[in-house]
């Protein structure tokens, strides 16, 4: 992947960085926000607001709070339009801030507003295997057996499971070189091979660790590393396929809540600090890959070499997706078998 360089960072950043000039000029801003998070993100952003906490307080003068909220991006904006009041979005699905998008929430410029699309750092599916790696799996081709059962969130209610989804019918179209057909008789395989469908992805991440089901969980890269890290002693193993796909993590201000609540700086200014040196440092201590490129060669050699595809190029681009899988009638509801 091909990502900005230092330079085009610091330039694109430079409007944001710019602290009030006149002293007490922000004292009448809140001193908290909510940050609308996705469901296996909780440890990461813990970890962002123990740094940026700190960092906000000496350049304003006054303590600060970032509360979290945390469930499946979609369900998120959902909430967002029917009340919650969350300042910024951190979420894993461009489609989900287009929702707000549409809804008047956030503005349609968004993506222009920070580096990389406003993206600060991306993953990808990868699997995580039992001790040993007993079925053998190695890559997508494996998932589809008939001895291998499957872990990974409901496709209908979290965007962990559309990039799953998407990364196999990916897999599959290159396969059988563009055959939609075969490609279509694949997911609906791998689909039928789940054992337990959960909302989110960290319940999946429960149902895989804690009550044991399935041969192979399938989540973000950053997740399944966390989860082997934290369980040594299941001594799970984790199998990063040769080809994926791509998972942006897109962030926002939501215009209509920091306009209401006066908090638009101190937004800006949480997620500029996302792209900082030391936020970038948080993230890939997380096990996320990141877009600095000095934090990214210093945290290389924890990563495995992967091939990654894009949904632009592959299904051009996520309304198009969404239209072709995800929505009501779609592809999804054709192959989708219930465990």
């Amino acid at each position: 992947m091909r990502f900005s360089r230092r330079l085009f960072l610091a330039a694109a950043l430079a409007p944001f960085l710019v602290s009030a000039a006149v002293p007490g000029a922000r004292a009448e801003e809140p001193n908290q926000i909510l940050n609308a998070s996705y469901d296996i993100a909780r440890e990461l952003f813990e970890a962002v607001n123990k740094t940026f906490e700190p960092a906000e307080k000496a350049k304003i003068g006054k303590e600060i709070k970032v509360n979290q909220s945390h469930a499946g991006t979609s369900k998120q904006a959902r909430s967002i339009v029917e009340g919650l009041e969350a300042d910024v979005v951190t979420f894993n699905q461009i489609t989900d801030i287009q929702f707000l998008v549409d809804k008047g929430f956030v503005a349609k410029d968004w993506q222009t507003r920070l580096p990389n699309a406003s993206s600060p750092w991306y993953s990808f599916p990868a699997f995580l295997v039992r001790e040993g790696n007993p079925k053998n799996v190695k890559n997508w081709d494996d998932l589809v057996r008939d001895d291998v059962k499957l872990v990974f969130p409901n496709p209908k209610t979290s965007g962990n499971a559309r990039y799953t989804y998407l990364a196999a019918y990916a897999f599959a179209l290159e396969k059988f070189n563009g055959d939609a057909a075969k490609a279509d008789a694949f997911a609906k395989k791998l689909l039928s091979n789940v054992v337990v469908f959960d909302t989110g992805g960290r319940g999946a991440t429960t149902s895989f660790v804690e009550r044991e089901q399935g041969d192979v969980l399938i989540t973000f890269e950053a997740e399944v590393i966390s989860v082997k890290d934290a369980y040594k002693d299941k001594k799970f193993e984790v199998v990063v396929p040769p080809v994926s796909l791509l998972a942006e993590f897109p962030v926002a201000v939501v215009d209509k809540v920091v306009d209401k609540r006066g908090s638009r700086q101190i937004a800006t200014d949480y997620l500029t600090f996302l792209y900082s040196p030391e936020g970038q440092k948080v993230a890939a201590e997380a096990n996320n890959r990141v877009v600095d490129p000095k934090v990214s060669e210093e945290f290389k050699a924890k990563f495995a070499p992967v091939r990654l595809v894009k949904v632009e190029d592959v299904f051009g681009g996520w309304a198009n997706a969404q239209k072709t899988h995800f929505a009501s009638g779609g592809k999804l509801d054709e192959l989708f078998v219930a465990p």
